[in-house]
């Protein structure tokens, strides 16, 4: 299992989180389409991501790979979420290619450059 720094929000005080950057080598175009013609599951995904500690998310696509940036409150819980075998099937039916991607945790810090 991957390590990161690991932190829970808890109300009205400062928390730490971290930052997922995961790399899919795979079909850009499939996964293009599947965002087109699959908002539906993608929409039902995030709702489950958010409900497990996701914070933010956002995707970029490159030449042969895809990069999800997200935010969660802790690197287990996103672990225990990307763990899930409906969820590595769908990646997949959406153009991943069938080897593990490249998972990088960083602990998000705030800064004066923040935007």
């Amino acid at each position: 299992m991957l390590s990161a720094p690991a932190g829970r929000p808890q109300e009205g005080v400062d928390s730490m989180s971290v930052l997922v950057l995961v790399k899919f080598q795979g079909d850009t175009a499939r996964f293009r389409q599947a965002i087109a013609e699959r908002g539906d599951e993608f929409e039902r995904i995030a709702d489950q991501a958010k409900a497990a500690g996701a914070i933010h998310h956002r995707f970029g696509v490159s030449d042969g790979f895809v990069i999800a940036a997200d935010e969660w409150e802790s690197a287990e819980q996103f672990q225990q979420f990307f763990a899930n075998p409906e969820l590595q099937a769908f990646i997949g039916s959406a153009g991943a290619a069938p080897v593990p991607p490249e998972v990088t945790f960083a602990e998000a810090i705030s800064s004066p450059d923040q935007f």
